[in-house]
């Protein structure tokens, strides 16, 4: 069957089982390029144009569209615990990454958290491109990766502990890996484009740091030189990773670690997001009226807006990823 496009001429759209086996056989064996692929943790569509056609690839699969609107859907406040879990649980997404999925419930499409792998290490097979989303960040857990964004000067090695924050549409490359790489990536809405971008070269020839993307400015937080600061609740510090300022407020993105032998104080929220990641030791999520939930290395948890919560039995060496939208959430 045949679409019409309203740029590209006519568009050749197939049905097939095995979307990787597809795209391979379009590009590498055909010399068709990929333009865009969706979603990037488990694709379902892809598009590929070349030798004057255009070819959209759908996985056989009920297909839902990729989110652009802002505005907030209607979510019922829950509690999300995702245990670590070792085995077979990992997809296979976008370039050949493995993914994990953190938040099965989506907040009803609205965010996506994910754990993503490179087993193996080594150079990428990624290209220039650019994802159209509000909200994108992504967490180093283990190993590093080396990748390179537009205006921000030439590649750099995101590190264990370095954040950053991708802005919409800027275009960037994951270029190569450490065996065993792990990053956590929170981003709204959950469905998502990823889009390719066949002309432009990075790094771009000008530095422009300051740039700002749909609103937000890039940012790139390395632990090493951050400082700890104690945190607006008592009994534990934090590391800022600046990405309130960069976000203009949209979220905030904090490394959070017990203080001295103070108990964490209860907390509320009454923002659209609290999303928490237990990167080392170990603490007890205590919430009003629920059961106790002892969290591990590995383990993560969504806190629901208005649920009075504390950290308590903090294992010295607790180090949380928390992550809010809005920012003072």
């Amino acid at each position: 069957m045949h679409r019409e496009s309203d740029t590209q001429g006519p568009e050749l759209v197939l049905r097939c089982e095995d979307l990787d086996r597809a795209l391979s056989i379009f590009t590498d064996r055909l010399g068709l390029r990929l333009d865009s692929i969706f979603p990037a943790d488990d694709p379902e569509v892809a598009t590929l144009s070349g030798q004057g056609v255009r070819i959209r690839l759908e996985r056989r699969t009920e297909l839902a569209p990729a989110e652009t609107s802002d505005a907030p859907a209607r979510v019922e406040p829950s509690l999300v615990i995702t245990r670590k879990v070792d085995g077979d649980t990992w997809g296979k997404g976008r370039a050949g990454m493995l993914y994990r999925d953190l938040l099965p419930d989506r907040q009803a499409g609205r965010f996506i958290a994910s754990q993503i792998r490179i087993p193996e290490g080594g150079p990428v097979p990624d290209h220039v491109h650019f994802h159209r989303i509000r909200f994108q960040m992504i967490y180093c857990r283990r190993g590093w990766v080396r990748v390179v964004y537009e205006d921000q000067g030439p590649p750099f090695v995101l590190q264990a502990g370095d954040c950053v924050l991708q802005p919409p549409q800027i275009r960037h490359r994951v270029l190569e890996s450490s065996p065993g790489l792990e990053v956590i990536e929170i981003a709204s809405p959950a469905r998502h484009e990823t889009l390719l971008d066949h002309e432009l070269e990075l790094p771009t020839a000008t530095v422009r740091r300051d740039r700002i993307f749909g609103g937000q400015r890039f940012v790139r937080h390395e632990a090493a030189s951050a400082t700890w600061r104690p945190w607006r609740v008592d009994g534990l510090e934090a590391r800022d990773t600046g990405i309130a300022e960069a976000s203009g407020g949209m979220a905030e993105v904090h490394v959070l670690r017990p203080r001295g032998s103070l108990p964490a104080a209860a907390q509320r929220h009454g923002g659209e997001l609290l999303f928490a990641f237990v990167l080392g030791g170990a603490t007890t999520l205590r919430c009003e009226g629920r059961a106790e939930e002892r969290l591990s290395e590995g383990d993560c948890c969504v806190v629901p807006a208005g649920l009075e919560h504390a950290w308590g039995d903090c294992a010295a060496d607790l180090e949380l990823l928390r992550v809010a939208l809005p920012a003072g959430g």
